[in-house]
């Protein structure tokens, strides 16, 4: 392991915005904050937007920065990409991000039913080969149906056409809410909106590579037992 890594891993453990239980714990416990993220950490009764998936943490932290009135958490299991994010919060005194280093299959173990309000994945592995590992799987949108209150969004952001193809057709075999959906989010006839200005650094890297960026949200709308797509889906 390089140097660079065990001095982030160190100064993670310093981090009053960043939660790191073992996935051992998470496994068989709830975690403190649970159902109590608000009152317990935020201490304001502001809405939740989690990121699954927030590696260096761009995106939560750029998403809190313009809206201050929101309170942000992002999740992710590799501790040295989440150190950039924490340590951002941090140099900027932003109160409302918080930082969960784990497993996001276990994230019904940091949540309680209605306590998140938007859900954002941005740029995950599309895993070509691993359909259930995609994080809008069938059994990662039922996790996510769990925590999401019964207006609550979902948004994906991909370079993935697999990816989003994928996600269009778990929300049309599950009958679920498709609010938006295009495969050129930057494209002339889109209407540009705050959330356009943050871009991590793959999006950045797939941008100067002339990729096209898809995006799209939809709603669970409390539909329960969400299922994977009947057949192996591969572009």
């Amino acid at each position: 392991m390089g140097k660079d890594k065990l001095k982030r891993f160190a100064e993670n453990k310093t981090f009053k915005n960043l939660f790191q239980p073992t996935v051992i714990d998470m496994f068989n416990n709830d975690f403190e904050l649970k159902g109590k993220w608000n009152k317990k950490y935020f201490e304001n009764n502001k809405p939740i937007i989690l990121e699954v998936g927030c590696g260096r943490g761009e995106y939560t932290t750029g998403l809190a920065e313009k809206f201050p009135n929101k309170n942000f958490i992002g999740i992710d299991y590799k501790g040295a990409r989440l150190w950039r994010g924490c340590k951002t919060a941090m140099e900027n005194n932003m109160k409302n991000v918080a930082f969960i280093r784990n497993k996001i299959e276990l994230v019904c173990s940091f949540f309680d039913e209605n306590e998140v309000d938007e859900i954002w994945i941005t740029f995950p592995d599309p895993q070509p080969k691993k359909q259930k590992k995609r994080l809008t799987s069938g059994r990662f949108i039922n996790n996510y149906s769990k925590l999401l209150k019964k207006e609550g969004i979902i948004n994906l952001k991909t370079d993935s056409q697999l990816m989003y193809k994928y996600t269009i057709d778990i929300i049309k075999y599950n009958k679920l809410e498709l609010i938006f959906a295009t495969d050129n989010l930057y494209g002339e006839n889109i209407k540009k909106t705050e959330t356009h200005e943050i871009k991590t650094h793959y999006e950045k890297k797939f941008l100067a590579e002339n990729k096209k960026i898809n995006y799209l949200k939809f709603k669970i709308n409390n539909i329960k037992n969400i299922k994977e797509l009947p057949f192996k889906f591969i572009l």
